[in-house]
């Protein structure tokens, strides 16, 4: 019986050593077909790394400003009997905005022109009392004087009349209108913000060092939240003489259209200033830029270096400079010539074998107009 079972125990282990045996070299089969299988070789489009000549320009952070722009407020005491303004609309220089009570005016007025008519008649029978010797210099004087007092009167009464019926001072946009009719205002109340919103201006500083190179009439490029993907262009306009003590930055305005009214003043918007120097940089396209947080890469195209014995692919890292469109600057990894992916960059790998095939490769320009789909 124990003989029965040693057999039985020894068979179980020989077909286990055989099993074991059969897979063994099933696994060295397929290591060693792994080990020859090379994977098929990716598609890809390419660009050169060119060498082009980029005009230098400064970034900064500005803030609008109204060209023109106030706070209407009354001049005088008085109560509110006319609005005649509607608010946020456009209006033109010396529209009428707000008419106070001129009742009390009004009425003195007629008296006062009177006056007038009296003192000219008086001094003009003192002129000629005074040429016939009839009168002293004195009467003459005092007749005078009573003309141009009277005058005076009434001058301020009509000037009195003409300040409380307020008026717009320059063409522009109403703001949100700030009193109500038979409200009594006092003198300095605010009625209506007014602004002037084409042109606009953007005021931005710089460093100190940038000084020598700032001159009016550089050309400004206005980016921001309330444009997207639009630019408008302006120019420098005023550069502040004196430097700040305390940031050593100076005060530069630049003067921009704004037909649209998308800007408006107290926003925030990105400025770019162009500088006449013009400097020569290593130029790749956007899209062949691997982007990751321990660096920035690109894929270089090799040649015979694969196990095919075609094009591959070396991962390459590149430090970046400023961008223009569809083009990035490259300070640092490249050489101007070099082939590199141009797209798809994500996908691929260093050493991974390629085919290149350009013929859907996408137009790459400094100032792409894509078509709104």
């Amino acid at each position: 019986m124990k003989k029965r079972v040693i057999l039985t125990i020894f068979g179980l282990i020989i077909v286990v050593a055989i099993l074991g045996g059969i897979k063994a070299l099933q696994i060295r089969a397929m290591i060693e077909q792994g080990k020859k299988f090379v994977p098929p070789a990716e598609t890809v489009t390419t660009a050169r790394v060119t060498v082009d000549e980029w005009a230098t320009s400064l970034t900064a952070v500005g803030t609008l400003n109204a060209v023109h722009g106030v706070t209407v407020a009354a001049e005088l005491p008085g109560k509110v009997v006319q609005i005649a303004f509607e608010p946020g609309t456009r209006i033109r220089k010396g529209a009428l905005l707000l008419r106070q009570d001129t009742s009390s005016e009004e009425a003195q007025l007629p008296g006062a022109v009177a006056q007038v008519k009296l003192t000219r008649a008086n001094l003009k029978r003192a002129d000629q009392l005074f040429a016939e010797g009839i009168i002293s210099q004195a009467d003459h004087d005092t007749a005078v004087a009573n003309a141009d007092q009277a005058k005076a009167q009434a001058d301020d009464i009509r000037a009195t009349i003409a300040k409380k019926s307020i008026r717009a001072p320059f063409g522009g946009r109403l703001g949100i209108r700030q009193v109500n009719q038979g409200q009594i205002l006092k003198e300095g109340d605010p009625i209506v913000v007014l602004q002037n919103l084409d042109p606009i201006y953007v005021d931005f500083t710089l460093p100190q060092q940038h000084v020598s190179q700032l001159q009016t009439g550089e050309r400004v490029r206005v980016t921001g939240d309330a444009l997207p993907g639009e630019t408008i262009e302006g120019r420098v306009t005023a550069i502040s003489p004196q430097v700040d003590a305390e940031t050593r930055n100076v005060k530069v305005e630049a003067t921009v259209t704004n037909r649209k009214e998308l800007l408006r003043p107290g926003m925030f918007v990105n400025v770019a200033l162009g500088l006449p120097v013009r400097q020569k940089v290593l130029t790749i396209p956007a899209t062949s830029v691997l982007y990751a947080p321990f660096g920035d890469s690109v894929f270089i195209v090799e040649e015979g270096q694969g196990k095919t014995g075609g094009k591959v692919l070396r991962q390459q890292f590149v430090r970046l400079g400023d961008k223009r469109g569809d083009f990035v600057a490259v300070t640092s990894g490249l050489t101007g010539g070099e082939t590199i992916v141009s797209t798809g960059v994500f996908k691929l790998r260093n050493g991974q074998s390629a085919v290149v095939d350009n013929r859907l490769a996408p137009p790459f320009s400094q100032r792409p107009t894509p078509e709104n789909n």
